[in-house]
């Protein structure tokens, strides 16, 4: 098996030779891997996918230990228990299973190509290799035979401190040539230097739909790549940043930019970065190019302030497509949430906005009390983690009482105590009130969850205990 190259298609005589230098390699013991060379798995990979898959569809889950075993026998290696026990344990459905999990495991090159007995009757909804202690070469031919044979559409890559030149290769050719590889995870992993020029080559032809590169040190010159990458891209509808120190200068500046020219992307998950105000204007710049595309954008913990809403109030009501918006974590406070108030009414697409932890009392909560009273969309409002008192609850109820859109508006289940009995009485039964026209909204508009990013999912392990409709 050669290893992966970017460059096009050799001539016949080049070709030969290649094919000279393979049965030279393979002499030398370095790759046993058993499907054909490079060259026939470009041309022809979907034609022996289809054929593979119809021949295998049948197979049991019971002939595929069998030939692992066989194959472990055959490379001289120990069957992974892990592995016997996820077979012997999963369910195959037309030649599908749900999860092939090596995580931690450790995968030298004759472990990985013992795999191909598995990989070549299986295809998996999930291939996890997170944290996988895997060999350079090993690695290389894992990649290349989950290709050619299509095994997977999501692949974990993440944690994988020790992938080389080789490894990298063969993961831009597995994304560059995939038909049904959707998701692809890399995370923790430094995308610096060659892993970031690969991988953002291989994104202007990808078909991936989803992709995760948080905590990726993508700032700067990497991140640059990836979007000149992705401005092209008319597949990517999903892409998470989380834990990248992106800034508010030249990061931001790229980030805006590629939301000028990129109407398919439709999320956009920036949290944990340091974007701020300045960064945010670069943004709501971007998205006022957004006619289709982008609906979920996540900028919780970004150092963003009441002047950053300034530059939001100017791109609220200019925004058709931007279903959620989630500033957690940010020091909005009374004075920026006055700012949004009126541009808010404006809006007519966010149906879920995200103010955990924002600095906001009961100053605030009136002022988006006055939001929803004259709101006719939105649909779920996150207020955990700030100070909202009786004052708060009691203009929040009396906007419930005129708004038919909200399904859930998000409070803390211990809410800031007041001194009194009576106000604490009062507060418990406020609580109550929101939580039941919350309810009376959803019913009425039969109101139906879909399986799409909440604010509750990105918020996940920030706050204490909620009271949620």
């Amino acid at each position: 098996m050669t290893g992966c190259s970017d460059e096009e298609e050799q001539s016949d005589e080049g070709a030969e030779s290649n094919n000279k230098k393979q049965k030279k390699k393979r002499s030398k013991g370095e790759k046993h891997v058993s499907f054909p060379p490079d060259e026939l798995i470009v041309s022809g990979f979907a034609e022996h996918r289809d054929n593979d898959r119809k021949g295998d569809s049948c197979v049991s889950l019971v002939e595929v230990v069998s030939a692992y075993e066989l194959s472990c026998s055959r490379h001289q290696v120990e069957p992974k228990e892990c592995i016997l026990q996820q077979l012997q344990q999963g369910v195959c459905v037309g030649g599908g299973v749900k999860c092939l999990d090596l995580k931690g495991e450790r995968l030298d090159q004759r472990s990985c190509e013992a795999l191909e007995a598995v990989l070549k009757s299986l295809h998996f909804d999930f291939i996890n290799l997170q944290a996988a202690q895997l060999e350079e070469n090993g690695a290389a031919s894992l990649l290349d035979m989950i290709l050619y044979y299509e095994s997977t559409t999501h692949l974990d890559m993440s944690d994988s401190g020790r992938m080389g030149t080789p490894c990298w290769r063969a993961l831009a050719h597995l994304i560059k040539q995939s038909v049904r590889l959707c998701r692809l995870d890399v995370c923790n992993v430094p995308l610096v230097d060659y892993p970031a020029q690969s991988l953002s080559k291989a994104l202007l032809t990808s078909r991936l739909t989803v992709l995760h590169l948080h905590n990726g040190q993508l700032s700067g010159v990497p991140l640059y790549a990836l979007i000149r990458a992705l401005k092209s891209n008319q597949a990517l509808r999903e892409l998470h940043l989380s834990n990248n120190q992106l800034n508010s200068y030249q990061d931001a500046l790229q980030l805006g930019d590629l939301l000028r020219y990129n109407n398919t992307l439709q999320t956009l998950q920036l949290s944990n970065n340091a974007v701020a105000d300045a960064g945010l204007e670069e943004l709501c710049e971007g998205l006022r190019w957004q006619t289709a595309g982008l609906k979920v954008l996540l900028l919780r913990n970004n150092q963003i302030t009441a002047d950053g809403m300034v530059h939001l109030a100017r791109a609220l009501p200019l925004l058709k497509v931007l279903q959620v918006l989630d500033l957690g974590e940010n020091l909005v406070g009374n004075e920026g949430i006055q700012v949004i108030r009126e541009p808010l009414m404006q809006n007519v697409s966010v149906l879920q906005l995200g103010l955990q932890q924002t600095s906001i009392t009961c100053e605030g909560a009136v002022a988006l009390a006055e939001f929803l009273a004259e709101s006719r969309h939105i649909q779920q409002l996150d207020l955990r983690q700030n100070e909202v008192k009786v004052g708060g609850l009691m203009a929040l109820c009396l906007a419930l009482r005129i708004n038919r859109s909200l399904t859930g508006l998000d409070l803390d289940h211990r809410a800031p105590q007041e001194q009194d009995e009576f106000l604490t009485e009062t507060q418990t039964r406020l609580q109550s009130e929101i939580v039941q026209r919350c309810i009376a909204n959803a019913t009425g508009s039969n109101c139906s969850t879909e399986t799409s990013m909440t604010l509750s999912t990105d918020a996940e392990g920030h706050g204490d205990d909620t009271t949620t409709a």
